[in-house]
């Protein structure tokens, strides 16, 4: 049975940078699309970005294009999400996930009920 577990989350200022790292246990999940999902206060859980088992594509959603970015490190079962030049609208629990398998796809990978094993989410605080 595969864990995932968050880790990297914390408070930053506005334009502040932070990693989190979403590490797998159990058994390995380099055969499967990981996610990461946010949830803000009072909002309904967003999708952030995917990418897929090789690493070699990936999808993130536009308000963060070009601040953060995914990663994946296969052989250390870890998933990687840099985000830089944070913004107090950033704020929210993230969450990263496996995906269910199959060939993946874009439309896929923004759907939430295409993953079935979830982390217990970090929280991300950025100040103004």
């Amino acid at each position: 049975q595969v864990q995932l577990v968050e880790s990297g989350g914390g408070l930053v200022q506005a334009g502040g940078s932070l990693r989190l790292t979403c590490t797998a246990s159990g058994r390995p999940f380099n055969s499967r699309a990981i996610g990461w999902f946010r949830q803000a206060p009072g909002s309904e859980r967003e999708f952030v970005g995917t990418i897929t088992w090789s690493g070699e594509q990936t999808d993130i959603i536009d308000s963060v294009k070009g601040r953060f970015t995914i990663s994946r490190d296969n052989a250390k079962n870890t998933v990687f999400l840099q985000m830089n030049n944070l913004k107090p609208e950033d704020t929210a629990v993230y969450y990263c996930a496996r995906g269910v398998g199959g060939t993946w796809t874009a439309e896929r990978g923004r759907t939430a009920t295409e993953y079935d094993v979830w982390g217990q989410g970090t929280q991300v605080t950025v100040s103004a």
